[in-house]
């Protein structure tokens, strides 16, 4: 194969790519999870101590019904200013969100820093190959590799 200057692309230049680590090696495993009927209070509770900013939520049988983060929990402070209901009554439920999106063990970390640069998402839930949750990962995991990259190539 020659390049556009006519000259012969050396094979080892051809074959050369960004060989970007897989996403197990950079996301969270222990994640932290919620059910629907978590009282809103002890998330955000679990939130500041664990000082992490969502979390997957699972129904009973472990399969991932939706996300709650620290937007969402913002919205309790409307429930009792705005439409006077109880503080402390509500579940992770009432305020969870159902818009995720999730990637596989397999995708590696180019794949999902172009997920996060073109959404708005700020975590991702990675499956396993069976579909079940396998772990987590967000923005600041990524920063985590390129400072890891950065400092093994220089």
């Amino acid at each position: 194969m020659k390049n556009f200057k006519n000259k012969e692309v050396n094979k080892l230049e051809k074959d050369r790519k960004l060989q970007a680590p897989l996403v197990t090696k950079y996301m969270t495993k222990d994640l932290i999870t919620f059910t629907p009927g978590t009282d809103i209070n002890d998330a955000i509770d679990t939130l500041l101590e664990k000082r992490i900013t969502g979390a997957p939520v699972l129904d009973n049988d472990g399969k991932v019904v939706g996300l709650i983060d620290d937007k969402d929990c913002l919205r309790v402070i409307f429930a009792g200013a705005y439409y006077n209901h109880p503080v402390g009554k509500e579940t992770v439920g009432d305020y969870m969100s159902n818009v995720m999106k999730s990637i596989s063990v397999n995708d590696d970390l180019i794949h999902v820093a172009n997920i996060f640069v073109t959404s708005p998402f700020k975590r991702l839930l990675v499956m396993d190959d069976e579909g079940r949750l396998a772990g987590q990962i967000s923005r600041r995991d990524v920063l985590r590799a390129i400072h890891d990259m950065h400092t093994n190539t220089w």
